[in-house]
């Protein structure tokens, strides 16, 4: 059975999604780009800042479904510049330094909102 996971911690989805599907002991987390859900506010301008909304969005919905990131098994980065890659690992590595999960990391030429950043991951309890 699949249950939908909301939280008004996290942004709400922009589009027909959910922000988390938990199926079974598995969450899958639609992507999280830098949006502030209290104030709406985009970050743009600083990569690392931007990076801290993201992950912070992406406990929230976590949290909200009973898990943590040492649950987190693969993430997949969406970068707007590869250039950020250094700084986005500064910050990623904050939170997922007990158990780092497989990962790819890859640069497109647009995101939603013209973002510089979307991470999306899987967790399994």
């Amino acid at each position: 059975m699949n249950n939908i996971i909301f939280t008004a911690n996290a942004p709400e989805a922009l589009g027909p999604y959910s922000q988390a599907i938990k199926s079974g002991n598995m969450l899958f987390t639609s992507g999280q780009i830098a949006i502030n859900p209290k104030t709406g506010d985009i970050i743009v301008d600083d990569i690392e800042k931007a990076t801290e909304q993201v992950i912070s969005n992406l406990k929230a919905i976590l949290d909200e479904a009973g898990y943590d990131f040492t649950d987190v098994v693969k993430t997949t980065i969406f970068l707007k510049d590869m250039d950020d890659f250094t700084k986005v690992n500064e910050v990623y590595a904050r939170y997922f330094s007990e158990k780092k999960p497989a990962r790819s990391c890859v640069q497109v030429a647009k995101l939603p909102k013209d973002v510089t950043i979307e991470i999306e991951c899987i967790a399994i309890k």
